[in-house]
């Protein structure tokens, strides 16, 4: 049996990405993966290619794939790949975790909190 996790986006937003972006990573403002301690739009919830309009769901229990150790209750910010590490910087939290992972595996965050 996959282990799967459920995720309850509330709010899904379009956005043009000027690049290839992965699902589950997090999206800036201008399209792109979401610069390293950055506020983020969102989260990307497909790939989407160049030129395309993604689904950034912009705030509920978001999934994202995992850039280091994560513990359930950190506050993550992204990295410059757009995913989630570890951060004590208030200016740049994301979300908060609600699952512990290793850098590759998906968690979820609570986003909007």
């Amino acid at each position: 049996m996959t282990n799967r996790k459920h995720y309850k986006p509330l709010l899904i937003e379009s956005v043009k990405v000027p690049v290839d972006v992965e699902q589950q990573r997090f999206i800036g403002f201008d399209g792109n993966y979401c610069a390293e301690n950055k506020k983020a739009l969102g989260v990307c919830d497909v790939a989407t290619e160049k030129e395309q309009l993604a689904p950034v769901a912009v705030f509920g229990i978001l999934l994202v794939e995992a850039g280091g150790t994560i513990t359930v209750g950190d506050s993550v910010a992204s990295d410059s790949e757009g995913k989630a590490v570890t951060t004590s910087d208030a200016t740049a939290v994301n979300g908060y975790a609600l699952d512990s992972a290793t850098a590759g595996q998906v968690i979820r965050i609570a986003r909007g909190i």
